[in-house]
């Protein structure tokens, strides 16, 4: 989401359509001076924990900017993916940034602002006779989210991935897709983790997995998965919505639109430009 494009969990949505109703009655404004942003801080390049605990990566550097633009101080923790919407809910942060697609069921109990960044998925494999690499230069593969529009590009991919066990990190944009267009020809195997599920993966344990590009990228050239190469089609368009964006309590509008303006202003002059070069050596402006 990751980057990771992600997701709430089926499970999850019920407890905080619940949380909603109690943050729903009008709220005095607030005077914002110190923000508090929750990050997984083990989804590189997007985000991670550096040696002694400091967070890292494209998301801290990018909202260290906007931060400084809206003349806020913003305080960055960690949090796994799990416990983020309902701490958000219950007043534990003021703002996720977890490479988070913005999409329709997300925004029934969440607010987005705009996106600061998009980027395609993609799969990987260990053994490039499941599937192999697409042609260089090959087009990204644009599926609109309607399944049956989306079906005859997805064709060729269920016919190579028959038989095989797909890996995919729990509650993730990317679950769904992989869930609804391949969980009736092939295993899907779900994990807690990215790094858990590319360890499987390197391992044999399974034979595919799916993620954003600009997350295998960052991480397939590692001693423990090195043997992991990108595989098919790069796979982007309205299916993954606009592209990720930062998060909030949906009364929090106030505190939304000071991002948003920082936002974009930092698309303007290059600095999400600059640092998607630096950290993805390619441009995920959206």
């Amino acid at each position: 989401m990751k980057v990771k494009r992600r997701t709430a969990a089926n499970a999850l949505m019920g407890a905080v359509l619940g949380a909603v109703a109690i943050f729903a009655a009008p709220v005095q404004a607030k005077e914002w001076k110190t923000v508090t942003i929750a990050l997984e801080g083990g989804y590189a390049p997007w985000n991670l924990t550096l040696p002694g605990g400091k967070l890292g990566g494209f998301e801290p550097e990018l909202v260290a900017n906007l931060c400084e633009r809206a003349k806020l101080q913003c305080n960055l923790v960690a949090q796994d993916w799990d416990g983020m919407i309902p701490g958000l809910q219950a007043g534990k942060f003021d703002v996720l940034m977890d490479a988070i697609s913005i999409t329709p069921e997300r925004e029934k109990i969440i607010a987005f602002s705009r996106p600061y960044a998009a980027t395609p998925a993609t799969f990987a494999v260990a053994d490039a006779k499941i599937l192999p690499k697409a042609a260089p230069g090959a087009a990204i593969v644009k599926l609109s989210g309607d399944p049956k529009a989306d079906q005859p590009a997805i064709d060729a991919l269920r016919k190579q991935l028959k038989g095989k066990t797909i890996g995919i990190q729990s509650g993730t944009v990317y679950t769904k897709f992989i869930n609804d267009g391949f969980k009736d020809v092939a295993s899907i195997r779900v994990y807690k983790t990215s790094p858990e599920r590319d360890l499987d993966l390197a391992n044999g344990r399974i034979d595919a997995s799916f993620d954003d590009v600009t997350y295998y990228a960052a991480n397939i050239d590692k001693k423990e998965t090195a043997s992991i190469t990108m595989a098919g089609p790069k796979i982007g368009g309205p299916i993954w919505g606009p592209g990720e964006g930062l998060a909030f309590r949906k009364q929090d509008a106030d505190l939304r639109a000071k991002f948003d303006t920082a936002i974009g202003a930092a698309l303007a002059d290059g600095t999400v430009r600059k640092l998607s070069d630096k950290w993805f050596k390619t441009d995920v402006t959206p």
